[in-house]
């Protein structure tokens, strides 16, 4: 049976208040490469009247854990479909909630002094002998990243050269700060981007399909809340905001 952390113990450390003022905030855990789009988000859902949203970023595996252990959470988004169904699973997701909320894709960074490459057979050459992503055992973009290597027949010509990281935006930073010479990480990273450059991003045969679902908590104490700001996220305000950070967003429900 699952150790479930008493739920005022795991909001205090994860840093979520369990209440506002005003009443208890909306709590939502998302993928972090989510960030810099999701607080926007935020500011506009707020901005039209709906109420505080507080965001729990971390890498997709670690909040399906945190969920399936009884984290105060109101609305999860995975950065991919197998961290969802594992939270679906444990009986941790509401039924009939769960959505296909956006689209992703691959890319790879270099180095501001990297060579230009031009497609994923490239990083076969010397220059790149550090290859940061998300850990492949864990780590959805790191997972995607070893689906589509193996698909193109070079994880294992590369394995040797890859370092591992806790998320995408670890390993933009270990491109930033010379750590490793290129990264596999999601084209919408490179809106966080300062010194690392997009060689390209990954397309054609063997691109994998990257879809992140959105679902209720099971646990939720404010499901209505948290429907409506689902249903935010599906309309046209935010899909422009998505959009702009470089994701594809799915068409929300016709009214």
């Amino acid at each position: 049976m699952l150790d479930i952390v008493p739920i005022f113990a795991l909001a205090a450390a994860l840093g979520i208040p369990a209440a506002t003022p005003q009443g208890l905030a909306l709590t939502v855990s998302a993928a972090i490469s989510l960030t810099d789009a999701l607080e926007e988000a935020g500011r506009a859902y707020r901005a039209s009247g709906g109420g505080e949203v507080r965001f729990n970023f971390a890498g997709s595996n670690v909040l399906a854990r945190q969920i399936v252990n009884g984290a105060p959470v109101d609305l999860f988004i995975s950065a991919d479909e197998a961290q969802m169904q594992l939270a679906a699973d444990a009986g941790s997701i509401a039924a009939g909630t769960r959505v296909d909320l956006l689209r992703n894709r691959l890319a790879v960074v270099v180095s501001s002094s990297a060579p230009p490459i031009e497609k994923i057979q490239d990083l076969i050459q010397p220059a790149f002998r550090r290859i940061a992503l998300g850990d492949p055992q864990a780590v959805p973009a790191g997972v995607y990243a070893k689906a589509y290597l193996q698909a193109v027949n070079l994880w294992s010509p590369l394995a040797s050269r890859i370092v591992p990281v806790a998320n995408v935006r670890a390993a933009l930073t270990s491109v930033e700060t010379g750590s490793a010479d290129a990264a596999i990480l999601y084209r919408s990273d490179l809106n966080a981007a300062s010194r690392a450059r997009l060689a390209f991003v990954v397309s054609g045969a063997g691109a994998p399909r990257i879809i992140y679902p959105a679902a209720v908590v099971q646990g939720s104490r404010q499901r209505a809340e948290a429907e409506r700001f689902l249903a935010f996220l599906r309309g046209a305000q935010a899909a422009a905001i998505f959009t702009r950070y470089g994701f594809e967003p799915f068409p929300g429900p016709t009214r």
